[in-house]
């Protein structure tokens, strides 16, 4: 499953590839003209292709609407983790007025260098991420970020991998049907779909009970999955919406195995229901084994951009410290700027000083 003894921790060295983590994370400004043109004429031709639609959820403003806050993001980093080797910013060749593009462990990425050029202009996050094993000079052991989760506690390599493996929760979960996001709901199953085409699962259950009844999963997860034995097939996994503890090599051997699929929702300049995302890899890794059990929800906090509440926790989380990760989910409000504005407000509490990133 994992080994400690497989990996200097304490030396930050990992078997093959020398203790180098690299970050992913990607980046839009939806209010720049330019995009906004791109958008639109990319739009008006896919409601001209039969049998293509794009659900309002999926391609709404706050799927690519800015808060500000980026230069927190990368201030983060540079606080709680100095030790990352690149920070690979993917954008579509938009760049922050404020970032400091002679920082050597930057690498400003844009979709062209590592998306077929037939798939662009894309639009649909789904796309750029399956893609991110053709970045030139991406290390093995890397982590994939969306700009709205922020690193906000210490974080070590050791919290990330162990033993040159992802560590990672398996949590089994029925797919639920969201009328609300019914794309999503679709995404989640063509998911499942694609993995039980690969993993008959009691049969993993079987050979590999340990990874999905390890003793420091959460009792909600850890029962869901007790429960699931009385299922043949795959319902559905939970996946956080947090930072992605990814192998380079997993999405050569999805790719390998399965790319029809993967090159559709590549192709697909919108999010759409034939997808599948990300988080198809990230459990396919869990089910060959390729992780290392542990419960990656406590160090996690997950709050709504549009529930007054969440924001409340939000500013007692970072104040206290509790957690390593703050997911800060964007949704659909009224009154955007000034719920932005508290955010970045409570993130310059926490991180004031400007970091090498920042010119």
């Amino acid at each position: 499953m994992c080994s400690a003894s497989s990996a200097s921790v304490g030396s930050r060295a990992f078997p093959g590839d020398e203790g180098v983590i690299d970050f992913v994370v990607t980046w839009v400004d939806g209010s720049d003209p330019e995009w906004q043109r791109a958008h639109r004429l990319a739009r008006s031709v896919s409601q001209r292709v039969p049998h293509v639609q794009v659900a309002e959820i999926d391609d709404g403003s706050q799927r690519y609407r800015d808060m500000g806050t980026l230069r927190y993001w990368f201030r983060g980093v540079e606080r709680f983790a100095p030790w990352v080797r690149t920070v690979h910013l993917v954008t579509n060749g938009q760049v922050p007025d404020w970032l400091d593009l002679g920082n050597e462990r930057l690498h400003l990425v844009t979709h062209d260098q590592f998306m077929p050029p037939s798939c662009l202009p894309t639009f649909n996050s789904n796309a750029i991420e399956l893609c991110y094993h053709l970045i030139p000079g991406l290390a093995e052991h890397f982590v994939s970020f969306n700009d709205d989760v922020f690193l906000v506690g210490p974080l070590e390599p050791s919290d990330l991998f162990r033993g040159g493996l992802p560590r990672d929760m398996l949590a089994c979960q029925p797919v639920i049907a969201n009328p609300a996001n019914p794309v999503m709901s679709h995404i989640y199953l063509n998911n499942s779909l694609l993995l039980s085409r690969h993993f008959a699962k009691r049969k993993v259950m079987r050979e590999r009970p340990g990874t999905f009844f390890h003793l420091g999963y959460p009792p909600r997860y850890f029962a869901y999955n007790l429960v699931e034995l009385a299922f043949p097939q795959m319902t559905g996994f939970f996946t956080p919406h947090g930072p992605a503890v990814m192998l380079r090599s997993t999405f050569d051997e999805v790719w390998r195995e399965e790319p029809d699929v993967l090159g559709a929702t590549v192709a697909s300049r919108f999010r759409g229901d034939d997808d599948v995302s990300i988080y198809v890899l990230q459990e396919w890794q869990k089910l060959s084994g390729g992780f290392c059990p542990a419960n990656v929800t406590r160090r996690l906090g997950y709050y709504a951009f549009e529930c007054d509440r969440d924001l409340d926790r939000l500013e007692r989380d970072l104040a206290g410290g509790s957690r390593t990760f703050a997911c800060v989910n964007d949704g659909e409000c009224s009154d955007f700027e000034s719920r932005a504005a508290r955010v970045r407000s409570l993130l310059e509490r926490l991180l004031p000083e400007p970091c090498s990133f920042e010119r």
